[in-house]
């Protein structure tokens, strides 16, 4: 009898302990995968049931990114139609007329909130059974790499992948980006979109503009620094989309490349701040 209120104590205790152990993982998991808290009316799948659906072909598969990162690294047999496209309800809708079964799309990871806006937009222009894969192309593609392409290539191996790593070790604050420039021969490619650029030039007279999706023009500029033993030195808008250009000058050899990290966002922000600085009389 004296048992029992000990063995009541320990059953509590358990419960308990399960119940943090539940809490901690439920906070762990927001954290992780944010758009599932943010978009709580939008229906997730997770990886391994994702690609088991995609094996069985019992899902339509979208990638909603750019093309241009489509094209450089996505899952094998993907359709894109590109989130930002003034066409994608449209498009979309056409596919769902086509096709009955559940629509995933995705993006680039966990913190990429594009697939989540994909589904939401749907849902809202009455387009349902679309699905956001929240974990995106980079784990897929690191758990599956015969199932994901790169540069229109079977992966294969997920070691092909570019690491965080190895793409900080080529990236310049803005500030060392313009004073290796200063210092060096470097050749400065601008490879924002046009709209992104407004008619600004950052390095008047030494950068040279060149659409990112553009690779005739940059095989030139590639082959440029190759043979005159220069480095090339590349901005876009927020430090993102040369984060897939990497691939590209890695896959045609080139070693001396520097992107400027955060780019002309991070630039100007910088400035901005330098200059409140002095007007504070920090100098």
């Amino acid at each position: 009898m004296k048992k029992r209120p000990l063995q009541l104590t320990n059953l509590v205790l358990t419960i308990l302990l399960l119940l943090c152990t539940q809490q901690l993982f439920a906070a762990e998991t927001k954290k992780e995968f944010p758009g599932r808290e943010l978009y709580p009316g939008v229906k997730f799948i997770e990886l391994d049931n994702f690609y088991q659906k995609l094996k069985r072909k019992e899902v339509t598969v979208v990638d909603v990114r750019s093309k241009y990162e489509y094209e450089t690294l996505r899952i094998a047999g993907a359709l894109n139609i590109p989130l930002a496209s003034n066409e994608f309800v449209s498009e979309m809708s056409k596919l769902r007329s086509s096709d009955k079964k559940p629509i995933v799309v995705y993006c680039n990871g966990k913190t990429c909130m594009k697939s989540y806006k994909a589904a939401h937009k749907c849902d809202a222009s009455n387009i349902k059974n679309v699905i956001a894969y929240d974990s995106g192309i980079m784990d897929f593609a690191k758990s599956f790499p015969k199932d994901a392409l790169l540069l229109g290539k079977t992966l294969n191996d997920q070691r092909k992948l570019i690491s965080k790593a190895d793409f900080k070790k080529h990236l310049l604050s803005p500030d060392m980006f313009g004073q290796h420039l200063a210092d060096n021969p470097d050749i400065v490619l601008d490879v924002r979109d046009s709209f992104q650029r407004e008619g600004v030039s950052m390095f008047v007279g030494r950068e040279h503009r060149v659409p990112i999706d553009n690779t005739s023009r940059l095989d030139r500029y590639i082959s440029k620094a190759m043979k005159e033993n220069k480095t090339l030195l590349i901005y876009d808008a927020a430090g993102k989309q040369v984060r897939w250009l990497q691939y590209y000058l890695e896959n045609k050899g080139l070693k001396s490349y520097y992107f400027m990290a955060g780019g002309t966002n991070a630039y100007y922000k910088d400035m901005t701040a330098e200059a409140q600085l002095k007007e504070d009389g920090g100098f």
